[in-house]
């Protein structure tokens, strides 16, 4: 089968590979995105009904489309969904949705791709922009295979209607764990399980959004490492709702239990309590089982780089990674700021190797 040659290929179309296809055109450079679902939304149409951004809509937008109306409203799900639809059709690049990259072979002079239905296409620079929503962390707990429950990791869950009445245990403590914990809590009994207290962040400070204050101060270009130092416990973003649902007890917290025994958990403290479903707000990892192979992951298929640039081959490079660069690095509101700047490495290399081969 012919290969087809390109000079970036960008896996992934949500809004990490819509920032990168951007960042790429401004610094001069061709790039091809391969977005494996039918739209060019990423994970989004995939969570939860009820999601909203924890960061308002003038803080979240992209380059070169704002998201308009309100720009203190937290835009709903289905409203991010269609604004990367808009952003997408807007860009200047080529977007083929429903191609899905299974390998990736390193090359001599960059990368060669295999997509689900055999075609190759070779690039000289690579940018991974599939986040981790399609890898979910599923924790080892002990007891597991004699639990008859429900154990749902959240990037499964959609809505409360299915779990009324149930008593649940929701496992985490971020922001997704405590937002799904407080609509559960209105229709069934729950309890966040976390080994770190819940450490409450207001949204709003002197009449001002949060996210003023990270920008305002600079805060958001500080390495990940001082989250630690000044937030400790299990951050959540909160305007006063999930701390008053915890105050009243439309749901509790407790220490993580230490395993699951025969219809219930076994708390720290060594009671047991039965539980009808367990429910995993435990994270991801990064989505990258394509670059097995190439010496670009870690032992456990994280990739090796600094600041989004793979330690493995120059013309490789990352985005939407958790903590990439920045506190907001796999945040709408932070992507664009990690794509100008590993999209400015990409383009001295590929430009670089061009002129190596005389082209």
């Amino acid at each position: 089968m012919d290969i087809e040659h390109v000079q970036v290929a960008v896996i992934g179309g949500g809004q990490s590979g819509l920032a990168a296809a951007r960042a790429a055109r401004e610094a001069g450079l061709t790039p091809v995105v391969l977005e494996a679902s039918a739209r060019a939304a990423g994970s989004w149409p995939s969570y939860y009904d009820s999601l909203t951004l924890f960061s308002p809509a003038r803080f979240s937008a992209l380059p070169g489309l704002p998201f308009g109306g309100d720009g203190d409203r937290h835009p709903h799900r289905d409203e991010v969904v269609d604004y990367l639809t808009r952003y997408a059709a807007d860009l200047d690049a080529d977007i083929r949705t429903g191609v899905r990259v299974e390998a990736v072979e390193a090359a001599a002079d960059g990368f060669v791709l295999r997509t689900a239905d055999g075609s190759r296409l070779a690039a000289a620079g690579l940018v991974t922009a599939t986040g981790s929503f399609g890898n979910p962390l599923i924790p080892a707990l002990p007891g597991r295979a004699t639990f008859p429950g429900t154990v749902l990791h959240a990037a499964a869950y959609r809505g409360p209607a299915a779990w009324a009445g149930l008593r649940i245990v929701v496992v985490g403590g971020g922001n997704s764990a405590v937002q799904i914990a407080h609509e559960l809590g209105r229709v069934a009994r729950v309890t966040v399980a976390s080994r770190a207290p819940l450490a409450f962040l207001p949204q709003r400070r002197n009449g001002r959004d949060l996210h003023h204050w990270l920008t305002a101060t600079g805060f958001d270009a500080l390495p990940p490492a001082w989250l630690a130092r000044v937030v400790p416990g299990t951050l959540v973003l909160d305007d006063g709702r999930h701390r008053r649902a915890l105050d009243r007890g439309i749901f509790d917290r407790r220490p993580m239990f230490t395993a699951l025994d025969g219809e219930g958990v076994v708390w720290s403290d060594g009671t047991r309590e039965r539980v009808d479903a367990v429910l995993l707000a435990t994270g991801y990892r990064p989505a990258l089982n394509y670059l097995a192979g190439t010496g670009a992951l870690d032992a456990e298929g994280s990739p090796l780089h600094v600041g989004g640039l793979s330690l493995a081959h120059p013309g490789l490079v990352h985005l939407g990674l958790e903590f990439q660069r920045s506190f907001a690095s796999n945040t709408l509101r932070g992507v664009a700021v990690d794509a100008a700047h590993v999209m400015t490495a990409l383009a001295a290399h590929v430009r670089g190797a061009a002129a190596a081969a005389g082209l």
